[in-house]
């Protein structure tokens, strides 16, 4: 029966000690596999936090492109009113002149019947009459002098009535032109302002985009959040079933040697089993393997994970990153930057009379050849960057170009903004500009004598 019971104790103490081993092996690979998880859990985060700052910075860029639409309509505003009240100068113009043209008329009528008076009643004997009706020579003289003054008086109405009238239609015909330049702008307006509403929306699509990925990252996140739980139970229960063998065995051993102390107090003669103590050592040989349980401390490995030594290779990357010594190259682009720009030291006087040379080319909105057609925008940005300064495309952001100064302290070569047009000054109180769409010399590339013939938003020096 005592052999039955230390047979029993024997298989009891050698499971325990299988359990063990196993243990260890399935809790280094779940260990692994919950690394290998909150490695991936981590990208999911970092992911989702890439993510998340490319949609805030979209969002910062529909917030601007959101303003400059509000600038543009504005713009837009603005330049309406400008059109209406041309409008009305011209129709207020086109009555004037219906007036002038009436006036002259009316002068010519009454030049002709004093003309035709004077050859019915007298004819070709007027001398005549005059000198034989004159009873001195003095009144003859004052008759002759009268005459001669009233055809005077004739044609200088009548030449001056058709300078008001001409000078009534040039009034017409510039207001018209400036009417054109107004709607030119407006149109442009319009279109930077139906190109900004495509970039919000496709910025809003790219936004909307991000957060779908971002909801993706997030959901991985969770998952991976969840199967580290799993995993870490897993972990637990191996802990506890670690903990349980070690017990088993514990008590196993216990039990053995009670048993044994049982034995060797039976009788003396019993010496040879209590000679099992031999078994007992052979016992200690299980508790060697016990000691094999020691490879836990292949756990170890887990230092192998940590591997210090690659933490040696980061030095190497820092070692990379001093090859990013090649950093200094940026001072070649320094170095580059101040021999690039060769036509700096151009005046604004060299600015006006390279812009001048280009007087009579079409205008085309969008355009950006300054001999085949380009809107003023685009000249003026071409204009200027000849001379090796960059300007913005449209003509609302170079307003914030060069230096801000007043219209009194202006001179050659500085540009002058005006709601949705942009153009140079010429130095003579006139300026040079794409103007619109019509022939020259209404539109295209021309000079115009007066640079205040509308409000201005602002002036830049551009060439310091």
């Amino acid at each position: 029966m005592k052999k039955r019971l230390v047979c029993l104790s024997l298989v009891f103490a050698m499971t325990a000690a299988q359990v063990l081993p196993v243990s260890a092996a399935r809790k280094d690979e779940v260990q692994a596999q919950k690394s290998a998880t909150q490695s991936k859990l981590s990208a999911a985060q970092a992911e989702a936090s890439s993510l998340e700052s490319k949609k805030q910075a979209l969002m910062g860029q529909i917030s601007t492109t959101q303003q400059q639409i509000v600038d543009a309509m504005a713009q837009i505003e603005l330049l309406a009113d400008d059109i209406v009240e041309k409008e009305a100068d011209i129709e207020e113009t086109k009555e004037e002149l219906v007036q002038a043209e009436a006036d002259r008329d009316e002068q010519y009528e009454a030049m002709k019947k004093r003309i035709q008076y004077m050859y019915e009643n007298g004819g070709n004997d007027t001398w005549a009459q005059i000198l034989l009706e004159s009873d001195s020579l003095a009144t003859m003289l004052s008759k002759a002098e009268n005459t001669e003054k009233m055809y005077q008086y004739d044609r200088d109405e009548l030449k001056e009535m058709k300078a008001i009238v001409q000078e009534v239609k040039d009034l017409e015909e510039q207001l018209e032109n400036e009417k054109h330049e107004l709607e030119t702008a407006k149109s442009e307006q319009e279109g930077v302002k139906a190109s900004l509403e495509t970039k919000v929306t496709e910025l809003k699509a790219t936004a909307s985009d991000y957060e779908a990925q971002i909801a993706n990252a997030k959901a991985q996140a969770e998952q991976y959040k969840q199967l580290i739980q799993q995993q870490n139970a897993e972990l637990k229960k191996i802990q506890e079933e670690e903990a349980a063998a070690a017990k088993a065995a514990e008590e196993a051993a216990k039990k053995q040697q009670q048993n044994q102390n049982n034995g060797g107090g039976s009788t003396g003669g019993n010496a040879i089993t209590g000679g099992n103590t031999n078994n007992g050592g052979s016992s200690n040989n299980n508790g060697g393997s016990a000691n094999n349980g020691g490879n836990t401390n292949n756990s170890g490995n887990t230092n192998n994970n940590v591997k210090p030594n690659n933490g040696g290779s980061t030095n190497n990357n820092s070692g990379s990153t001093g090859n990013s010594g090649s950093t200094s190259k940026p001072g070649n682009s320094n170095s580059g930057s101040t021999s690039a720009p060769s036509y700096n030291s151009g005046t604004g006087a060299a600015v006006v009379a390279y812009a001048m040379q280009f007087i009579g080319n079409p205008y085309v909105y969008g355009g950006n050849s300054l001999t085949n057609g380009i809107d003023c925008s685009g000249f003026t940005q071409q204009i200027y960057g000849h001379f090796g300064y960059s300007l913005p495309r449209v003509s609302d952001a170079q307003a914030s170009s060069g230096v801000g100064i007043s219209y009194s302290e202006a001179r050659a070569g500085d540009l002058i903004v005006y709601p949705g047009h942009v153009a140079i000054l010429t130095g003579d109180g006139g300026i040079v500009h794409a103007s619109n769409s019509a022939p020259y010399p209404k539109g295209g590339i021309k000079y115009t004598a007066n640079a205040l013939y509308r409000d201005y938003i602002a002036v830049r020096r551009i060439v310091q």
